[in-house]
């Protein structure tokens, strides 16, 4: 059941969505290990303007075709050139749009950018193992498991562990 989304950069005005995602437990529980520090509006707002600004990543926001809507971000960064490599990343804080396909979409949106317009070869990420989800959606994205980093995770008062996963180049359809 995919819902058409549009990936467009961020604008300042964006930030208005976090507020209410980065303080919902819920919507940050496998995130970025930084929203669970995040707890004021300046220190969100301090983020925010970072990831606007950051010209040496590739940020964009998920926003909902048929209402403009922003209901998350996602993109590519630590963008190696030499190496022509970068590890992916996906937020959904609107926890309406969560099992849409939404993830799917967007991760196979951003791979095929990251290989035909980045120029990437290889592109990777971690994700939290227990979020079966994700897991999921990557792998439909076409990732690859390439190992296990070991209690590298805490959460809900304990220590899981975190998946990596990879796609080449000459392993993208597309």
């Amino acid at each position: 059941m995919d819902t058409s989304i549009i990936l467009k950069p961020l604008s300042i005005q964006d930030v208005r969505s976090f507020y209410t995602w980065v303080n919902d437990p819920e919507a940050i529980k496998y995130s970025l290990s930084l929203f669970q520090s995040l707890n004021t509006k300046e220190a969100i707002d301090k983020w925010f303007i970072s990831v606007v600004n950051d010209s040496k990543n590739y940020n964009q926001g998920i926003f909902l075709a048929h209402s403009n809507t922003l209901v998350g971000y996602a993109g590519i960064c630590n963008i190696s050139a030499s190496n022509k490599l970068g590890e992916y990343f996906i937020f959904i804080g609107d926890r309406n749009q969560w099992g849409k396909g939404i993830g799917s979409q967007v991760t196979k949106l951003v791979v095929a950018l990251g290989f035909e317009e980045l120029n990437l070869n290889r592109i990777m990420l971690t994700v939290s193992e227990p979020n079966y989800a994700a897991v999921k959606a990557y792998k439909n994205a076409g990732f690859k498991m390439e190992g296990k980093m070991r209690q590298a995770c805490y959460r809900d008062n304990k220590f899981h562990d975190k998946l990596i996963m990879s796609i080449l180049r000459e392993e993208w359809n597309n």
